[in-house]
């Protein structure tokens, strides 16, 4: 059978449009990729920077950390604004999803202007006392809460983050009101713990390690789903007296809204085959820090899952951050 020369034309373009998306496709990355992250020295900073290790090899590009100031709002600014061809990416903590939920006015829509990578690692929030307080377990402690109301107070780290609104959703889930104060880190709100300044603290597990190990603080339970391994002799808050109550710190990698699905796939695949590895998955247990690695569509469900639950939480503490 003969083809007439427009449909011959027609095939011919066709299968060079099948070519060239193939040659795309395998081409990328053609340059360097840069990761933007919050700032150097943070944990968001030792993923960011583990994963772009990896990746520099599994790519065959390097792979730039870019540390940026100012917190979720600006980083995830940059990104959406970034053009979603797969060299400018995002690795962050929850709060770049959860710090609009805050404001009264945002740059991007965490959902809407951003493409899912994978959920790439995990730290517990651990739930602490001061070795003074005379409370021993979760509910030695919403036992002594509730009989003092606002009497006993909580560091976490910034105000905002997540580990803020885990001492606010253990308020609300216990029934009691134990007063937040307000600090811009975990150092100096480690600080205040150890002098005897605040009663307990929702801080990170490589936060507080090194101080439950030596005793100076008492923790109490993770407040995780499940019980973590970089803590295992700790309950979670859940199964210590307090069912339902679960959140945790998580960091994603993500990229501008329309990145086309090739590039998101081959992202996901080389992250999830890195942080899947013993290597990677030892530096960043030494660092506090599980490593995760799932898909797009598990990470796309974290995401709205967070804003859903500790959406609640933000508008029931009528908590607002400038």
């Amino acid at each position: 059978m003969r083809l007439s020369r427009s449909a011959a034309g027609i095939l011919c373009i066709g299968a060079m449009a099948a070519d060239a998306g193939v040659t795309f496709s395998q081409e990328y990355p053609g340059k360097p990729v840069r990761i933007i992250t919050a700032d150097a020295g943070g944990t968001g900073d030792v993923v960011a920077r583990q994963i772009a290790q990896g990746l520099s090899g599994n790519l065959g590009q390097q792979v730039i950390v870019d540390n940026r100031g100012g917190g979720a709002i600006i980083s995830g600014q940059l990104v959406a604004k970034a053009p979603p061809d797969g060299y400018t990416l995002l690795v962050f903590g929850g709060s770049f999803w959860i710090a609009p939920l805050m404001r009264d006015r945002n740059p991007y829509d965490a959902v809407r202007d951003f493409a899912p990578i994978s959920l790439v690692a995990s730290t517990p929030i651990v739930l602490s006392v001061h070795a003074s307080l005379p409370v021993k377990s979760v509910k030695d402690l919403i036992a002594l809460a509730r009989a003092r109301p606002a009497e006993l107070d909580y560091v976490s780290g910034p105000p905002g983050a997540v580990a803020h609104l885990a001492g606010e959703m253990f308020n609300s889930t216990a029934g009691v009101k134990i007063m937040h104060i307000p600090y811009k880190g975990e150092g100096p709100a480690l600080v205040a713990m150890m002098g005897g300044q605040v009663h307990l603290s929702f801080l990170t597990a490589g936060a507080v390690t090194p101080l439950m190990r030596s005793g100076k603080l008492r923790a109490l339970a993770v407040a995780s789903a499940q019980p973590s391994a970089l803590l295992p002799e700790l309950p979670t808050v859940a199964a210590s007296g307090l069912p339902g109550y679960e959140t945790a710190i998580t960091y994603g990698m993500l990229a501008p809204a329309k990145t086309s699905a090739s590039i998101i796939s081959r992202l996901n695949q080389e992250t999830t085959r890195l942080l899947h590895t013993a290597e990677a998955k030892e530096r960043l247990f030494n660092s506090g820090i599980e490593a995760v690695g799932n898909t797009a569509a598990e990470f796309a469900a974290t995401i709205k899952s967070d804003i859903t639950s500790l959406g609640k939480v933000i508008r029931d503490a009528g908590i607002r951050i400038e």
